[in-house]
């Protein structure tokens, strides 16, 4: 497209066939010919917003930035769509080299990545910053950290050397224990108690396996599954902070040691499933004006004892006269009375 900021693809062919692998947040397409030619290789980021659609050819969506025509009759468009244009393709086939191994589909290499280098300055930082270094942690992001440390009551803001040497530990002391482990029963030791490294790769699983019940592709703006899904990201009664790189981390409980200073903990308010009106008494416009009124304007009472203040001490009365001269009741107290005497009659 025109507003493309991708590289041009330079590529011809016929016919050819795409063949897509993903490895933590990037995905590779390979478009091989179907006949003689070089394969031609384009690495893609998506940000926040970037995804892949197929159209009918006559209702190209917007924000279509790069195009693919099947040979079929009416044609159709596998596109790569951006509105916010925060993604982008490269050239090659190569992956970002700062970019570690994939929690979903290289898992025992990222957990050797993580567990080797704890060294790193990168793990002296909280575990909900260092859940986002894609060095360590390709593919996780946002909701993905807020959902795992969630499910494992870990304070977003502890230092993540803390967390992660603790896995260290007991990861040695299973080898000990059981050195002839199976396959099948580290699965099932996986599943009944997941540690954090396990969790990188299950919960992103879990949105794998059910992306169709998640997300339908043909609406792309009902989320409804995926927001029942979520168990703490977004959800009504959780916390809220700002971490030291500008993103919200969502969770439940006290933040950790090293939560940034000056921020007041944010709670997402929840929102109640009765009538909220039946919770609070319902005002008429005429109430509301009277009980203005009687706030804004002072009683009788009050001018009077200001006026009187103001000429100076007079002679003194008799009780006669006094008790013949005593201020009225304050407008509101009237009123008041007045109300819930129709009230008592059952007037409206």
């Amino acid at each position: 497209s025109a507003v493309a900021r991708g590289p041009e693809v330079p590529f011809s062919s016929q016919a050819y066939r795409i063949v897509a692998t993903a490895r933590g947040k990037e995905l590779r397409l390979t478009l091989a010919p179907l006949g003689s030619g070089e394969p031609c290789h384009l690495v893609f980021r998506f940000g926040m917003s970037g995804s892949f659609r197929l159209c009918p050819a006559e209702q190209l969506p917007r924000h279509a930035h790069l195009r693919f025509r099947t040979s079929e009759s009416p044609p159709r468009l596998l596109c790569f769509v951006d509105a916010r244009r925060f993604g982008s393709w490269r050239l090659g086939p190569d992956w970002q080299p700062e970019r570690g191994p994939c929690g979903l589909s290289e898992y025992q290499p990222f957990r050797e990545n993580v567990l080797r280098n704890l060294c790193d300055k990168a793990f002296d930082r909280p575990i909900c910053e260092a859940l986002l270094n894609q060095k360590f942690f390709n593919g996780i992001g946002n909701y993905l950290r807020a959902e795992i440390l969630y499910r494992l009551k870990i304070p977003p803001f502890e230092k993540a050397r803390t967390v992660l040497e603790a896995l260290k530990d007991q990861e040695q002391a299973k080898r000990k224990k059981n050195p002839s482990l199976t396959l099948s029963k580290k699965l099932k030791l996986m599943r009944e108690s997941p540690d954090l490294l396990e969790l990188c790769h299950t919960v992103p699983m879990e949105v794998v396996e059910a992306e169709k019940n998640l997300l339908d592709p043909a609406h792309p703006d009902n989320y409804a599954a995926f927001k029942n899904w979520l168990q703490c990201y977004l959800v009504p009664g959780m916390n809220s902070l700002r971490d030291h790189n500008g993103r919200t981390i969502w969770f439940q409980g006290e933040p950790g040691p090293m939560a940034p200073k000056g921020q007041i903990t944010r709670k997402k308010r929840v929102q109640l499933k009765g009538d909220p009106e039946a919770l609070a008494p319902k005002v008429s416009t005429r109430t509301s004006k009277q009980q203005h009124r009687a706030t804004v304007k002072p009683p009788k009472l009050a001018k009077e004892e200001m006026n009187r203040l103001r000429k100076g001490p007079k002679r003194k009365k008799s009780a006669a006269v006094q008790a013949l001269s005593e201020p009225e009741a304050p407008v509101r107290v009237r009123r008041s009375l007045r109300i819930s005497a129709r009230r008592g009659r059952g007037e409206a």
